[in-house]
């Protein structure tokens, strides 16, 4: 049996986009159900587009995923992506093979002569296929174009290796995915697969490093369904293995249009900023076309892994929900140890000095501001007051009426007896706070919106006891008085 390898092969054009993110996943989940490998291949062809800066950002934000791949040239004691233009001196060689076998067929034609054909063929509101003037020009003819000093690209013969392998003009394969697909392959046209500078075009370097690496499952996005008929040909015509495709549905915005940077963040390393746990982002991601046969969303990836059918994904688009999001990561913001939660948070306090707390008060503080957040950036307004006075114009009313100003001048009265060394001691010194004031017709709420509004500025927020803790006596006394 085959041994099952797949590889995501994102170009460096960008930082990693959360669709190429979904990609990288199902890919990962494939080779994990299966007993495989994943491979990352940095497809980098294109040297104008290319940026050092957008291959290091796909390298962290994998990794910071969790998507490890499984081989690679070592680099420093672990595996290195392998890197397409580390490769050129592979293609010319199939190129060859495909010109000896008839399959391929040197092009002499400018690029003005090209576009001429372009612009005759819209004239004419025809969709655009090559003429193939050149598939059959002579010995006699190529020593003639290479005396004007013309370079020859190399393109690949769409209907030779049509008919060489199959027995009409309709080429279909078994889509993982979408099922049965086909394509009349009249209308492709041969298409070049080595410039003439001598650098490969992206259908033919795909190929001959998938071949090499012997990918056998490949599982990309459906904008290359038109490039999977181009490639299977190429397959073909070396006489290779040609794998299973799969090809997923298109990642949408809320609004079904193209998701894009005005919906919000796009790329992995943007929500990372933005404070998403890769966790809670790998497990949302992995619901975008897929669904678990239990219906249970929080899944750790082992446990998607377990449960992944990639018959199950679904054929059609999929809607990238933000509001789901931020719920799935409120969950587990929610449910991480605080110690482990402590890491990933301070850096959302750098713009406060958090040397006046301990780390003890600092996991504490943590602790119990936590259950509203939906990402970690928001602690740094919910945790505002521990760290700044606050700015009561939002609870001016509450404090200006006599119910507060009363309960506040009480507590300076009595503050002194309350045991700040223990949370236990002051929740029951605020009990007997509350019921000082119920026996006087003064509801416990409006007794502890009092307290609240002058030490946070807000009328909810963290347990009262810690936060009274927390702040100390000293703070407590200084922002009454300032009240009053």
């Amino acid at each position: 049996m085959t041994e099952t390898r797949v590889r995501i092969a994102p170009s460096p054009s960008g930082n990693l986009h959360v669709g190429t993110a979904r990609t990288a996943l199902f890919n990962y989940l494939y080779a994990k159900k299966n007993n495989g490998k994943f491979i990352l291949r940095i497809e980098d062809t294109d040297a104008e587009r290319t940026s050092q800066e957008y291959i290091d950002n796909i390298f962290d934000s994998l990794k910071a995923l969790g998507l490890n791949w499984d081989e690679g040239p070592d680099v420093g004691g672990e595996y290195g992506p392998y890197t397409q233009s580390e490769r050129f001196d592979l293609y010319p060689k199939y190129a060859q093979i495909l010109l000896e076998k008839g399959f391929a067929y040197e092009c002499y034609c400018t690029p003005e002569e090209l576009e001429a054909e372009k612009e005759l063929a819209t004239q004419n509101k025809q969709a655009y296929v090559y003429s193939k003037k050149c598939e059959n020009l002579t010995d006699d003819d190529k020593a003639k174009l290479k005396a004007e000093g013309r370079l020859p690209a190399i393109r690949f013969s769409i209907s030779k290796a049509q008919k060489a392998f199959h027995e009409n003009n309709i080429l279909a394969f078994d889509d993982m995915v979408k099922g049965n697909l086909q394509q009349d392959t009249d209308l492709i046209g041969d298409f070049v697969i080595m410039k003439s500078n001598g650098t490969p075009t992206y259908n033919f370097a795909v190929v001959i490093d998938d071949m090499l690496m012997k990918i056998s499952h490949i599982i990309r996005g459906e904008d290359h369904i038109s490039n999977t008929f181009k490639q299977i040909l190429i397959y073909e015509a070396l006489g290779a293995e040609v794998p299973r495709f799969g090809h997923l549905g298109m990642i949408l915005a809320p609004d079904r249009s193209k998701l894009s940077k005005r919906h919000g963040a796009t790329a992995v390393s943007e929500f990372v900023e933005k404070g998403y746990l890769t966790d809670a982002l790998v497990n949302f991601v992995a619901l975008l076309g897929w669904s678990p046969s239990d219906s249970e969303e929080i899944k750790t990836v082992d446990e998607i892994a377990q449960d992944f059918e990639i018959s199950k994904i679904s054929s059609s688009n999929s809607i990238f929900e933000y509001d789901k999001l931020n719920w799935m990561n409120g969950q587990y913001i929610k449910k991480m140890p605080v110690e482990e939660l402590y890491d990933y948070i301070l850096p959302f306090l750098k713009k406060y000095d958090i040397s006046k707390y301990t780390k003890a008060q600092l996991l504490r503080l943590i602790e119990i501001t936590r259950e509203p957040l939906t990402i970690l950036s928001e602690i740094e307004y919910d945790a505002q007051y521990f760290f700044e006075k606050p700015d009561l114009t939002e609870v001016q009313e509450i404090l200006d009426t006599e119910v507060s100003k009363n309960v506040l001048s009480y507590v300076l009265d009595v503050i002194n007896s309350w045991g700040f060394d223990s949370e236990e001691k002051i929740h029951d010194d605020l009990a007997q706070l509350r019921e000082h004031f119920k026996a006087q017709g003064i509801k416990p709420k409006e007794t502890m919106w009092a307290l609240r509004s002058a030490l946070t500025g807000r009328t909810r927020g963290a347990d009262m006891a810690a936060l009274v803790c927390l702040l100390g006596k000293d703070e407590i006394i200084e922002r009454i008085k300032k009240v009053l």
